[in-house]
């Protein structure tokens, strides 16, 4: 069975409510907060630089969890 969080557009392209759109960042923000991972502190280092799996864009869905 697949779950969903939010409603989107008859195509699932966009938001229903743009005022409460969700990415994939905070998908991965609110996994890694279930996991006990602070995602703010995990970071890959690629290229010589450290990366966040969220980037600076991910935020915990609270209603979620």
């Amino acid at each position: 069975m697949a779950e969903t969080y939010g409603e989107s557009d008859i195509w699932g392209f966009r938001p229903l409510d743009p005022n409460r759109k969700t990415a994939v960042y905070d998908i991965h923000a609110t996994i890694l907060h279930q996991l006990g991972i602070d995602h703010e502190k995990l970071t890959v280092r690629n290229n010589s630089i450290d990366r966040r799996l969220t980037d600076v864009h991910g935020h915990l869905l609270k209603e979620m969890v």
